[in-house]
């Protein structure tokens, strides 16, 4: 049986997969399909960390997880347009 958690990473992992792919065979260069993939994949991470969260909001790991998720995305707008 497939579990909620479990849709949600195969939305990740598609998302991330569909960016690079759009990236690599479309007039979009590689780093920006990858930041439009990264952006649509936090609409899971946000809707997997609270609208059903694994765990309660205020265990410190929900921050972090939040915090590196976003260093992440920021990382990859910055490579974009840096370049």
């Amino acid at each position: 049986m497939v579990s909620y958690y479990d849709k949600i990473l195969a939305g990740i992992a598609v998302s991330l997969v569909g960016g690079i792919l759009l990236g690599t065979f479309t007039a979009v260069t590689l780093n920006t399909g990858i930041l439009l993939g990264a952006l649509a994949a936090s609409g899971f991470v946000y809707h997997a960390m609270f609208e059903n969260p694994p765990l309660p909001t205020s265990d410190p790991r929900v921050a972090a997880t939040v915090i590196v998720w976003h260093a992440v995305v920021f990382v990859i707008a910055l490579s974009v347009f840096l370049e």
